[in-house]
């Protein structure tokens, strides 16, 4: 069954009850073509740098490309959009405090495989956090189209409350959607990486929020210089 994909005028609300349900929603068309443009343009120099993984898990025929905030200022309004903003303080509002946890462009080339599912809260040393209690708010932005061909992310839906156990016996659906969508899922959803059997590249932009008690997976006081964060305005700040 394919994944839900909501309207882009869906209150915060409603996107977040969905994702309470499932551990995921999908928003489309929630971005202008104009800001991915720039960011593409400000990120290629970065993303050509950048080093594939060292493994399977991180794939070995995918890039991750980070400092987003510092390296490419088209970056920011994905960060601090009002749907997304909305959402994760609607998700996470048993805290009075979130903050940016990681920005990356992740980039799946052709022929790379499925990565693991995995849940990403696992970035905490694998700590027990209970059943109820969410940490994470993610988002991953389609720079390109995300399809089953090129490494969609996939999802299996419903098993953030579920043993390792059950969650395996979910299947997983791809969250196929066109560039300028945004996909958010929470850290307990089990979810990986798509294997990319087309002959372009899969370009996500992975931004993601936590509580504000918690290390951030990317120290952003490091990853963006004081001279630059001077400059940002208050609500990114």
């Amino acid at each position: 069954m394919a994944l839900t994909t909501l309207a882009p005028d869906t209150p915060v609300t409603e996107i977040r009850d969905h994702l309470r349900t499932h551990g995921y929603a999908i928003v489309a068309d929630v971005v202008a073509p104009e800001i991915l443009d720039r960011l593409e343009e400000e990120a290629a120099p970065f993303v050509e740098a950048s080093a594939a993984g060292r493994d399977a898990y991180d794939g070995q025929h995918t890039r991750r490309t980070g400092q987003l905030i510092a390296r490419c200022p088209a970056s920011r309004p994905l960060v601090v959009h009002p749907t997304v903003v909305g959402t994760v303080r609607a998700f996470l509002d048993h805290v009075t405090a979130i903050q940016l946890h990681l920005t990356q462009i992740i980039s799946i080339e052709p022929g790379e495989s499925a990565q693991k599912l995995h849940r990403d809260q696992m970035a905490f040393d694998f700590f027990p956090f209970p059943a109820d209690y969410h940490v994470q708010c993610n988002t991953m932005w389609a720079l390109t189209d995300f399809t089953v061909e090129n490494g969609a992310t996939r999802i299996a839906p419903g098993t953030s409350a579920m043993s390792d156990a059950d969650a395996a016996e979910v299947g997983v659906e791809a969250a196929e959607m066109a560039r300028g969508s945004v996909l958010f899922y929470d850290g307990k959803v089990l979810h990986g990486g798509g294997a990319n059997l087309s002959d372009g590249v899969r370009r996500g932009v992975n931004i993601t929020y936590a509580v504000g008690w918690v290390r951030q997976e990317e120290n952003q006081y490091l990853a963006c210089p004081p001279e630059v964060a001077r400059t940002l305005d208050d609500d990114l700040l």
